[in-house]
């Protein structure tokens, strides 16, 4: 049975206990009825307890005429209460989903508008909940998936929070109704076309009809799968830790792994720790996808497999895998004259090099491979610069973009490879800030 209303305040306060040192509480206030309950509470506690400073903000997607209205009733109802309103408006991005599209436009409002020491509350409820789990189980999710949606998880420089997951839309509605709240009925919520209106209203009667608990249990359900998905996420930092040693290339501020660790691991294993790793860094395929992995992953030492993901590649080289995106997957700047070498040189799209020491005298040039290289030494002649890499271990995604510096057509050094780098005799050496490094991009 759902626990007495007048609970409910109770219960939403001590869901927000572990928050209450924030700087401000914001509600993102669609003017329906979770989230006009959720504003009404707050507003109300307020008056009470020492909370931080609250705000609402509603989100403007433009989707349809009636919408136009909603802007207008929020600001109503957060002057009656007196919470102040931000609106924002959003381009919602034409794609295959428009639930999709336009969660992903209010979520980037979200984020852009949580600034640190924020929190952003929603409304989403025990009912949601169940849809969610629900919604994911038909599309094959795992145990991250059925996990459901979390109660807290960053967002922007903030945090977001979800304080009714074990509220019912039942008692919101009870409360709303021994509050005389009014609240907007959005017409596409009846749409069955859209997947968990079908769910919502065509499903879940059938299924509570013969299964009274079933919204609960349901909900009961994500709550245990999201404990085991924690307990998976322990493990994967274990495994990582082992994986994540020393490289003689960290400077390039590339994120990698040792690949030998990774390789002793189950398969199953393997998956769990790659997925929590690239999590941070692309989208990852569906668990039907995962062969680009296992090809990269038992290639011949001599290969030089590439793993193509949403947002960039998973390379091997050296023993180790690499995750490149942005820049490294660039073709290598054009060549540039370093004027003044007693300054530092920002590279187009390639960071920043620098000399130390007495600086080699002549015209300067920065240029990159096009193969056939060679390097002159006075007590071993010429060099083959492709052998002279392999020597060193150099990770060949790297090659292309080290910068190379040339004078008179001869080439001088080669940033940062020990021996390669500057002249040991006239006491120079050439350093390179990959911009990976310096601007964060890694």
């Amino acid at each position: 049975m759902s626990r007495p209303m007048t609970d409910l305040p109770a219960r939403l306060l001590l869901n927000l206990k572990p928050w209450r040192n924030a700087t401000a509480w914001r509600i993102a206030f669609s003017g329906g009825l979770d989230s006009t309950v959720l504003l009404h509470l707050l507003a109300h506690l307020a008056k009470t307890q020492s909370l931080p400073a609250l705000s609402a903000l509603h989100v403007h997607h433009g989707l349809q005429a009636a919408a136009d209205a909603w802007p207008e009733h929020c600001q109503a109802v957060c002057d009656a209460l007196g919470v102040p309103l931000q609106i924002v408006h959003v381009q919602v991005q034409a794609g295959a989903s428009l639930e999709r599209a336009a969660r992903d436009a209010r979520y980037g409002a979200f984020v852009a508008d949580t600034q640190a020491n924020e929190l952003l509350l929603t409304g989403q409820h025990r009912d949601d909940q169940a849809e969610t789990l629900l919604f994911r189980l038909l599309r094959g999710a795992g145990v991250r998936g059925l996990s459901g949606m979390p109660g807290q998880r960053p967002l922007g420089r903030g945090h977001l929070l979800r304080p009714l997951l074990d509220v019912s839309r039942a008692e919101l509605e009870i409360y709303a109704a021994e509050h005389r709240l009014s609240w907007i009925e959005d017409p596409s919520n009846q749409d069955r076309q859209f997947s968990r209106n079908y769910l919502r209203h065509q499903v879940f009667p059938v299924l509570t009809e013969r299964w009274p608990q079933a919204v609960a249990t349901m909900a009961r359900s994500a709550a245990h799968l999201s404990e085991a998905q924690a307990l998976l996420d322990e493990l994967a930092q274990i495994d990582l830790a082992e994986a994540t040693t020393v490289s003689d290339f960290d400077w390039l501020g590339v994120p990698s792994l040792e690949l030998a660790y990774l390789a002793k691991l189950s398969a199953a294993r393997q998956r769990n720790a790659l997925s929590h790793w690239l999590t941070s860094l692309t989208r990852l395929p569906d668990s039907d996808h995962w062969s680009g992995w296992e090809d990269l992953r038992d290639a011949t030492v001599d290969a030089r497999p590439v793993w193509r993901l949403a947002e960039g590649e998973l390379h091997r080289s050296g023993g180790r895998i690499w995750w490149l995106s942005g820049c490294w997957l660039s073709n290598p700047p054009p060549a540039v004259h370093w004027v003044d070498p007693s300054k530092s040189l920002a590279l187009p799209e390639n960071g920043v090099l620098t000399f130390t020491g007495q600086i080699p005298d002549g015209l300067l040039q920065i240029r990159y491979r096009e193969g056939g290289e060679v390097m002159h030494f006075p007590d071993r002649g010429h060099r083959d610069l492709k052998r002279l890499l392999n020597e060193r271990g150099v990770p060949a995604f790297a090659r292309g973009r080290l910068p190379l510096v040339y004078r008179d057509g001869q080439l001088l050094a080669v940033a940062n490879i020990p021996g390669l780098n500057g002249s040991g005799q006239d006491g120079w050496h050439l350093h390179w800030l990959p911009r990976g490094e310096d601007q964060g991009l890694s």
